[in-house]
């Protein structure tokens, strides 16, 4: 399923519903720049609470854009993830997808700026 945004400048943009979750797109943005994180590690870059980064990273596992992996590490064992094929290019595709909306925007007139006007009576 994808999402369709229309633009102002009428610009239709179809973004993949498995990135637009911002838990999801955290994850993936974390993973980019490295070649696994631990959930440990991928917990702290996200900020994400253990149930929402397990429940987030399954989906992202299960439509092909992660792949988890278990290492034993002192007797116990640690999962990893990494982003597979599929899932750097929809991050890439998504990022694409985003920058086209920035470079629309470009293309219009800038907004005149507001001036904000500040009541000096007030006393909250």
């Amino acid at each position: 399923m994808l999402i369709v945004l229309q633009t102002g400048s009428g610009l239709f943009v179809d973004f993949d519903r498995h990135l637009t979750s911002s838990a999801r797109l955290s994850i993936v943005a974390a993973l980019v720049n490295n070649d696994r994180l631990s959930f440990t590690e991928l917990k702290a870059r996200t900020g994400l609470a253990d149930g929402n980064l397990h429940i987030q990273t399954k989906k992202l596992e299960e439509h092909g854009y992660l792949i988890k992996t278990k290492a034993p590490r002192g007797g116990r064992s640690v999962t990893f993830f990494h982003l597979s094929t599929e899932g750097l290019g929809a991050f890439e595709l998504h990022i694409r997808k985003l920058q086209r909306i920035l470079d629309a925007r470009v293309t219009l007139p800038m907004p005149v700026s507001r001036v904000e006007y500040q009541d000096a009576s007030r006393v909250w």
